[in-house]
């Protein structure tokens, strides 16, 4: 196994994240409306790539293709797959990919429904639900659970609980934010981060949402509030349709500059999301090291 990734995050020099999952793999031929987390089983070799791709262009952490893998968003089986064996195999994809010298980090994304009092979802079955598959990842040997794209705090407190109650590996938040520094829910960067905080999260911050500028706004704000590290972990930019294609606007030698600006505010963990590519992490690990020369 690696270091640990918390002693790591002590030192001035940000880690190197991942970038996309999804679009990546739909690039690759994933038919639109596909879970990705069904390429675990039926086309191992395209995730590995994936993985691969991500570390030979600079990523230290890489994160595994389960993001939608909790029992509240995904059926029990699904392409005749149980749902426990696409999450344990995403997790051992990106183990084998890694080897003992990158550090494994397991996504959980949102249940895609409400949460009391705004739907009908308790906090008691999210969490169980959230345990479910922290366990699940633990035992396929993660480093880390990686509780991403949030935009609900009190959905985000159920799936540190539940991550805390299955497994001791660190637990790593980050939200969804417009570009104001608020969730979808209306929750501002520093109250989530200060509740994250105090339920216990190692790392907190912004992936996905408006764009490379709002992670910008949110991680400020951040920064004011916490000194828990700091993980962002933009889109690339907006997506649009020309000749109809999805074109995300954000190119990596605009990456590069937000990268720079990330690690003035205090990141100690710099990616990317949705629309990204291998490209835009070397872009990243590029702006990093020139930081340090």
């Amino acid at each position: 196994m690696p270091a640990d990734i918390l002693s790591r995050l002590c030192l001035p020099v940000p880690l190197v994240c991942d970038g996309a999952i999804g679009t990546y793999l739909q690039a690759r031929g994933l038919p639109a409306g596909t879970p990705p987390e069904l390429w675990n089983i039926e086309q191992p070799d395209e995730v590995r790539a994936l993985h691969r791709a991500y570390l030979e262009a600079g990523s230290q952490i890489l994160t595994t293709n389960t993001f939608s893998g909790n029992r509240l968003r995904m059926p029990d089986t699904l392409g005749g797959h149980p749902r426990a064996e696409l999450v344990r195999r995403g997790v051992e994809l990106a183990r084998e990919v890694a080897g003992d010298t990158l550090w494994v980090a397991a996504s959980m994304g949102p249940t895609g429904r409400l949460l009391e009092p705004y739907g009908d979802l308790s906090c008691d079955l999210a969490e169980e639900a959230y345990a479910e598959q922290a366990q699940i990842m633990a035992e396929a040997g993660a480093d880390v659970i990686l509780i991403e794209t949030m935009s609900d705090v009190l959905e985000a407190r159920a799936a540190l609980l539940g991550a805390q109650r299955a497994t001791r590996l660190p637990v790593f938040v980050t939200f969804a934010f417009d570009e104001t520094g608020r969730t979808m829910m209306g929750a501002p960067a520093a109250e989530a981060c200060r509740e994250m905080q105090a339920v216990g999260a190692a790392a907190i911050g912004a992936n996905c949402g408006a764009g490379p500028a709002a992670v910008i706004v949110a991680l400020t704000q951040m920064a004011r509030a916490t000194s828990l590290p700091l993980i962002g972990q933009p889109n690339a930019g907006v997506p649009r349709l020309e000749a109809g294609e999805t074109v995300w606007d954000s190119t990596p030698d605009e990456f590069a500059e937000h990268a720079r600006r990330l690690i003035e505010i205090g990141a100690r963990v710099i990616g990317a999301c949705c629309g990204s590519t291998p490209a835009h992490i070397l872009a990243i690990r590029t702006a990093i090291e020139a930081a340090q020369a």
